[in-house]
């Protein structure tokens, strides 16, 4: 009886839930990467005769890793070619004076063996990126970690998984996978991907994503929880990883993943249409993007352009500042490819949250409203002039628009305006070819931008809503503290009010007003954001079909009404009430959510 007993335990159906990465659902068995060996490492003292055999272990260890992800990168199949910039930066890491060159010192130093000294510098830097509040950069802690286990298989000897030799159709589940890991997919094998580790910002989210691979990140315990060729459900559309499903629940998957099919296929075939109202208003709607590798995506989902160009990541796993020339070639290829659509580019945007090993001068007890974005680059005039020489250049090749990010003044816009001008001067007496004639934006992110809208109307010519951030200090909340994200409210009064008088001084001004941050992307928001008037919407690629397809279900009457109502509501909860009142039955028609299946 015990016996039996234990055997029911065994098969009886488990849920766990993680990140919602990719969406989609797939059905399989799963298989499991193990990963075990890396991470057993041991300390031991070196004679100082053996210091420099040593340090040559760790150079070669390095070589070797450089050498294999040149190979990847090489043999990368055509759906992942567009990602190998992520490689190349890992590629870069692996010389970062951050990581090998502490590394060599500490075996010197503190005279240990390789394993050992890597394991402590990886530790600090970990530490570094963890404790920034922005989720893209936390992930990039992760390529530190990835680029580090080569160097630990190579010093042990130990032999990575090879995806790429799986020959049957699985489910991945991992403690985590590696950008040289997820290029080896191949899309005939893998229905989908779980990861213990990892986030919807992460590399693996991200190429998962682009990929259209369902896939749940973040699940912790997975790998302990789930058995080689246990039968297991991913629905990557709400982060529901189940294993070894009931009956009941497989035959309800199976008809949720045929009804997500039939919708993803009716939606995408339209994707390239315009998003227009049911009473004709077309309204772009554009993608935001971290890589130029993204803007295949972009397009795919029928991206009317880039709304948000995040310049960061190129300044990201390097050892130093990247070049003008760098800089000039990564932007000239995505506005080449976007033309004649805008590409919008916001200008560098570290510090706070987002430091950088070289760039990190000073200490600040708050970074996050300290030295950081356009605070930095007029602190660093050097610095920002070459990333405005490479946009102007790079303007020549397409339709390109600036952004200046964490505007709080005044003062700020016109300071960063006359570094531009002085900037097509210089390039202009270099007889190099640029375009300076570029619309020229701020993000609207601090509220006292918005307070001040109707002052920096005049100076520039559009705003961008970051409401990502806008909402975050409005409200006085912490979006990442696991105490306080609860009252994160897009819908709250408060944000209503204050996006309608940036839109309302933006028009009065005769300039253009768009939204760039995250509440572009949830169609339940988008009556109000028709209502206000936003002349133009980014969100993450994936989201442009969804988005477009929800509009297209709306019309414009009767949205002055609608305004006035939500106006009068006191609370997120009263405003969310009456959206799904009034545009419920339209937009779940529109929508697929996991509850519709």
């Amino acid at each position: 009886m015990k016996k039996n007993s234990m055997a029911d335990s065994e098969n009886q159906e488990i849920v766990i839930t993680g990140i919602a990465a990719s969406p989609g659902i797939c059905i399989g068995k799963a298989y499991l990467v193990d990963r075990e060996g890396v991470n057993v490492i041991k300390k031991y003292h070196i004679p100082g005769s053996d210091i420099e055999p040593e340090k040559n272990r760790l150079r070669n260890a390095v070589v070797k890793a450089r050498d294999e992800l040149r190979s990847i990168i090489e043999d990368s199949p055509a759906e992942f070619r567009q990602h190998t910039g992520i490689l190349e930066t890992h590629v870069v890491l692996l010389e970062d004076k951050m990581l090998y060159g502490k590394t060599l010192e500490m075996i010197e130093r503190e005279r240990i063996n390789a394993e050992w000294a890597l394991k402590k510098v990886v530790s600090d830097l970990k530490r570094v990126f963890q404790d920034m509040t922005d989720p893209y950069f936390r992930e990039r802690a992760a390529d530190i970690v990835h680029v580090s286990d080569r160097i630990f298989r190579n010093l042990s000897g130990v032999e990575a998984v090879n995806i790429k030799a799986i020959d049957k159709r699985v489910i991945l589940i991992a403690t985590d996978l590696s950008p040289a890991q997820t290029s080896q997919i191949q899309l005939e094998r893998i229905k989908g991907i779980a990861t213990n580790g990892g986030g919807a910002a992460s590399h693996t989210g991200i190429i998962a994503r682009t990929l259209e691979i369902p896939a749940i990140l973040g699940l912790r315990n997975a790998t302990k929880i789930v058995k080689n060729d246990d039968l297991v459900i991913l629905d990557g559309t709400s982060g529901k990883l189940i294993v070894r499903p009931a009956e009941e629940t497989l035959l309800e998957y199976e008809e949720r993943s045929e009804v997500y099919e039939a919708h993803r296929a009716r939606i995408s075939r339209s994707s390239q249409f315009p998003a227009q109202t049911l009473d004709g208003f077309t309204i772009p709607i554009l993608g935001n993007i971290d890589l130029p590798e993204e803007i295949v995506a972009v397009r795919d989902y029928g991206g009317n352009g880039i709304g948000l160009y995040r310049t960061e990541f190129q300044y990201m796993g390097r050892i130093g500042f990247p070049t003008e020339e760098q800089l000039f070639e990564r932007y000239r290829d995505v506005v080449e490819i976007m033309a004649p659509y805008p590409v919008t580019i916001r200008t560098l945007d570290i510090n706070g949250d987002k430091t950088m090993p070289y760039v990190c001068d000073i200490e600040e007890p708050n970074p996050v409203l300290g030295l950081r974005a356009i605070r930095y680059c007029l602190k660093k005039p050097h610095i920002f002039k070459i990333q405005l020489r490479a946009i102007l250049r790079a303007a020549a090749y397409g339709n390109v628009r600036i952004m200046f990010p964490m505007i709080s003044n005044c003062d700020e816009v016109r300071a960063a305006k006359a570094l531009l001008r002085e900037t097509a001067t210089s390039l202009e007496k270099d007889g190099v070819k640029f375009n300076p004639n570029i619309d020229v934006g701020i993000m609207i992110e601090v509220p006292s931008a918005a307070v001040m809208a109707d002052v920096l109307a005049r100076e520039v010519d559009f705003f961008s809503i970051g409401t990502n951030d806008l909402i975050q200090y409005l409200l006085a909340i912490d979006r990442s503290n696991q105490y306080v994200s609860h009252l994160y409210k897009p819908l709250h009064p408060a944000v209503i009010r204050m996006l309608k008088r940036v839109a309302d001084e933006a028009h009065r001004n005769g300039i253009s007003v768009y939204m760039c941050g995250e509440m572009a992307s949830n169609p339940i928001h988008l009556p109000i954001l028709l209502g206000l008037g936003i002349d133009e919407l980014s969100t993450n690629p994936q989201s442009i079909p969804v988005v477009k397809n929800a509009i297209r279900s709306l019309s414009l009457e009767g949205m002055d009404q609608l305004m006035e109502q939500v106006l009068e509501k006191s609370s997120d909860m009263e405003i969310e009430h009456l959206m799904k009142e009034k545009y419920g039955h339209l937009l779940s028609s529109a929508v697929y959510t996991p509850s519709l299946g």
